[in-house]
């Protein structure tokens, strides 16, 4: 049965690296079976500064983008969110989106795409980045997905760049949605069952 999976990219950067992973992820998961969608802190959901929270506005009054937003979150089987490293921590952008919500990440399992220009990957902002999901409700799975230098590693539409890239992506990333998948179908047959609140 297909996985509803929003892909959270967090960078508002005018020539971000993470719209190449972001589209990678979106190719593969769909060629997976799943229904992936791109929620773009960029593009279609550029959130003002947390101000109000998505719960407290009175039923059917938060802002378009927040509505929309929470039906995504809502309807989500499992989320991935793809990070840069800024120093050492996570895109702003990406915390304000994640922050707008609570309630509505619970008990979905959440995967992390981290991605640096440097060889790290984006690591030490996954492991803050890890701590704050727990935090939401929705920790992530044991697996990372870290991509250094991701600028080289794939180009603008997302695509390995070269079969040596393709070939590493294709066992690093395979590995990192079969986990996700497991956990996804687990989470949605407990919460079919019920949810401690």
């Amino acid at each position: 049965m297909p996985l509803k999976i929003p892909i959270i990219l967090g960078s508002v950067r005018s020539e971000r690296i993470g719209i190449r992973p972001a589209r990678f992820l979106m190719r593969l998961a769909e060629q997976r079976g799943h229904e992936a969608r791109l929620v773009d802190a960029m593009e279609e959901f550029r959130l003002p500064l947390l101000d109000k929270m998505y719960k407290e506005y009175d039923a059917g009054q938060a802002p378009e983008p927040l509505e929309k937003l929470a039906e995504i979150i809502r309807k989500a089987d499992a989320v991935i969110v793809v990070s840069a490293e800024y120093n050492h921590s996570i895109p702003p952008a990406l915390s304000n989106l994640l922050d707008h919500f609570l309630e509505e990440w619970f008990f979905r399992p959440s995967a992390i795409v981290c991605y640096s220009a440097g060889p790290f990957g984006g690591v030490r902002a996954a492991m803050q980045l890890r701590a704050m999901l727990a935090e939401l409700g929705m920790p992530s799975i044991p697996s990372l997905l870290p991509l250094p230098k991701a600028q080289s590693m794939l180009d603008a539409g997302g695509r390995p760049n070269g079969q040596e890239t393709a070939d590493r992506l294709a066992r690093s990333a395979g590995k990192f949605f079969d986990e996700l998948e497991w956990y996804a179908e687990a989470l949605r047959t407990a919460r079919q069952a019920g949810t401690p609140y």
